[in-house]
């Protein structure tokens, strides 16, 4: 009879443990839903559970086009007149960025990201006469290797917050060359927006609080990207400061639709590569480097939750700057596309 007692005992006490766990699992946070993560142009915005693996796909086109001084328009005629020789027309870039992450543990997720860059910039110079002569520059190769760790702090009450430290390794070139009017048939140096690295070894820093109700959720992260030291040609690129807010709709189940807000600061550059010639183009120029920007965006999720692409997520977001201020004379920015596939195993 007493053992009978001692078994009843345990099966109640498993039960009431089941319970206590199944409760905690219905209040947490969780990522297997369309809104599960956000908008795909964030990162670092998730973890996952011990022994989670996630491999990721993103592509991203930014454009930038026509002259800003400071947050005023001004024409390309008008940088001429400053004194600079040759000015920019407009810089398409597109990034691919392949990721992976894997969890060790349910506080820890490692994570790994390599990127692959193409950029274009159309210019004209003013030649002695007068005359306007366009040309094309270009650059493109892998970019720097980005490698880090994202720490969960909380997860309860369908409230999540986490940290993340990265570090990005000075893998990509700053030596990038093109052949030039001025140049031709040699080829030159690139000013400091063609370039495809930083050469320096950077750190990335940030926090993130997720929210979560039955029909939406929310996110706010702060993030800081700090170079450390110069690179080869003694300068160093300027640091980073943001804050990124976005809420998300769960539609359905397999589909939200997001709206988010950023502001970001960046410094301008410090130090300069003696070999530019900063008099003759604006991109040469330190001066025109940093400023401070407000972007807006709207995106969507689908997430597939069973099937053959059961776990597979895709994200697309564009992107377009509220407002701009820049230093000193610098291309525009427009509008950017963000698509990005996930999947997680």
């Amino acid at each position: 009879m007493k053992s009978i007692k001692i078994i009843g005992l345990g099966i109640v006490m498993f039960l009431s443990q089941q319970a206590s766990a199944q409760e905690t699992e219905n209040t947490n946070w969780k990522g297997n839903r369309p809104d599960g993560h956000a908008p795909i142009s964030v990162k670092a915005d998730h973890y996952h559970g011990k022994g989670g693996l996630m491999f990721s796909y993103k592509f991203m086109n930014m454009k930038m086009e026509r002259l800003l001084s400071g947050d005023d328009a001004i024409s390309n005629d008008n940088a001429h007149n400053a004194g600079y020789k040759v000015t920019p027309l407009r810089m398409p870039m597109q990034m691919h960025m392949f990721g992976m992450m894997y969890a060790p543990s349910d506080r820890i997720t490692l994570l790994g990201m390599v990127k692959v860059i193409n950029i274009e910039m159309d210019l004209q110079m003013r030649m002695a006469n007068g005359m306007l002569k366009p040309f094309t520059t270009s650059s493109s190769g892998f970019g720097d290797v980005t490698l880090g760790m994202i720490y969960k702090i909380l997860n309860k009450n369908k409230q999540s917050f986490h940290g993340n430290l990265t570090f990005s390794l000075p893998t990509g070139s700053i030596s990038v060359t093109d052949e030039t009017p001025m140049s031709a048939p040699n080829e030159i140096q690139l000013p400091y927006p063609m370039q495809i690295g930083s050469g320096t070894f950077d750190t990335n820093l940030g926090f993130t609080y997720l929210g979560q109700r039955d029909s939406f959720s929310w996110g706010s992260q702060i993030a800081t990207t700090i170079r450390l030291g110069e690179n080869a040609d003694d300068y160093t690129f300027g640091n980073n400061y943001g804050i990124n807010n976005w809420i998300a709709i769960k539609a359905t189940d397999w589909l939200s639709i997001s709206g988010r807000l950023e502001g970001m600061l960046v410094d301008q550059i410090r130090g300069s590569n003696p070999n530019l010639m900063p008099m003759i183009v604006t991109t040469a120029d330190t001066q025109n480097s940093g400023g401070t920007y407000i972007n807006s965006g709207i995106g969507f999720n689908l997430y597939a939750q069973k099937g053959t692409l059961k776990d597979l997520r895709l994200g697309v977001e564009f992107a377009s700057p509220l407002y701009q201020k820049i230093n000193g004379i610098q291309l525009k920015r427009k509008e950017t596309i963000t698509v990005g596939l996930q999947y997680s195993l």
